[in-house]
C-alpha cells in the first residue's frame, strides 16, 4: 500500500487521468461547494478569504474556529467517500497525503473535480499549495498576495540566540513519539536555527527513557493535543521517557498548537515567531 501511495502521490501532482494537479489548473466558474482534505488545505481556503465556499472538511482542519463547525469526514488519509459524495461538493481540494488513492478517484468519477497539492514541509511546497488553492479556486491573485505576505514576514525571522538541541515529541495515543529530520516540527527547527536531537531518525518513532536520557535535550518541543493526552504538563513531563531528561527536570518545555507547529501553512510566521520566542526564554535553566 505504501508503495502504491507513493506512485499515486507522485502520478497526481504530475497529472494524473481522473485527477487534476495544482500547475496548470483551468477551470470554468469559481466553485461554491468545496470540501477541504487536510488541516493546512483547509486553512488556506480561509487565508484566501475564500471561507463561505467551505462545505466539508476532514478531522484535521482545526482552524479557523468557522472550520470547527463545518460537517467532518473523516480524517483525511483515510477519509469516508460517502461522507464527501453526502455534501455534494463541485471541488475537493486534497494535501498529497489524502487517501487512500481509490477513493479520491471515485470521488472524480462521482461527479467532483479533485485538485491535489503538495504537502512537503518547505516554503517551496508551502508555495504551491497556496498557488495551487487559490488557482482552483479562482481566486489567482489572492494567492500571489498571500504568498508575498508570508514572505515579507518570513523576513524578519530571527535564529534562536543559542544554539539549543530539542527533541520533539508527539503523544497524542499516550505512547511517546520523536521526531526525526523529515518531519514538519525538523523542518520548523531548522527555520528558527535549532537543533533535532534526531536528525538521523525517519518520521516518529517511539523511544525509551535510556534513549532519551543519553539524547540529553537542552528544550523538549511538544503539542497541545500530545499534552492533553496526558491530562496536564506534570503528567506529561513525568512519563518515564521524558522525566530524566535535563529538559524535562528543569521545565524546559515549549508547547505549541498541534496545526501551528506541523501544519506549515499560511499562518508559518506567527508558528516560526511563537516557537522562535518559546526557545529563547527556556535557552537556559531556570
Amino acid at each position: 500500500m505504501k508503495i502504491l501511495q507513493k506512485r499515486w502521490r507522485r502520478a497526481a501532482l504530475l497529472g494524473m487521468p481522473g485527477l487534476l494537479c495544482a500547475a496548470g489548473l483551468a477551470h470554468a466558474a469559481a466553485p461554491a461547494r468545496v470540501v477541504g482534505l487536510g488541516g493546512p488545505v483547509t486553512e488556506i481556503v480561509y487565508a484566501l478569504d475564500a471561507g463561505a465556499s467551505m462545505v466539508g472538511a476532514d478531522a484535521s482542519s482545526l482552524y479557523p474556529p468557522a472550520a470547527l463547525k463545518l460537517p467532518k469526514v473523516g480524517y483525511y488519509r483515510a477519509f469516508s467517500v460517502e461522507g464527501v459524495a453526502s455534501l455534494k461538493p463541485d471541488l475537493v481540494l486534497a494535501s498529497d497525503q489524502s487517501g487512500p488513492p481509490q477513493a479520491l478517484e471515485q470521488l472524480q468519477r462521482l461527479g467532483s473535480k479533485v485538485v491535489v497539492v503538495p504537502s512537503a514541509p518547505t516554503l517551496a511546497a508551502l508555495d504551491q499549495r497556496i498557488l495551487g488553492v487559490a488557482a482552483a479556486l479562482g481566486v489567482e491573485a489572492r494567492g500571489s498576495a498571500l504568498v508575498g505576505r508570508i514572505h515579507a514576514a518570513l523576513r524578519d525571522i530571527r535564529p534562536v540566540p543559542a544554539p539549543l538541541r530539542v527533541l520533539l515529541v508527539s503523544s497524542h495515543t499516550g505512547k511517546l513519539e520523536a521526531a526525526g529530520d523529515d518531519t514538519a516540527a525538523a523542518a520548523m527547527l531548522r527555520l528558527v536555527g535549532a537543533t533535532n536531537v534526531l536528525p538521523a531518525q525517519s518520521g516518529y518513532k517511539p523511544f525509551s527513557a535510556e534513549a532519551a536520557v543519553a539524547l540529553r535535550p537542552d528544550v523538549i518541543v511538544t503539542t497541545t493535543l500530545s499534552v492533553q493526552a496526558s491530562g496536564s504538563l506534570d503528567a506529561f513531563l513525568a512519563q518515564p521517557g521524558l522525566s530524566a531528561t535535563p529538559a524535562a527536570k528543569a521545565r524546559r518545555v515549549v508547547v505549541m498548537d498541534d496545526l501551528l507547529l506541523l501544519g506549515f501553512g499560511p499562518r508559518l510566521p506567527e508558528a516560526l515567531r511563537q516557537l522562535e520566542a518559546g526557545l529563547a526564554a527556556r535557552s537556559s535553566p531556570r
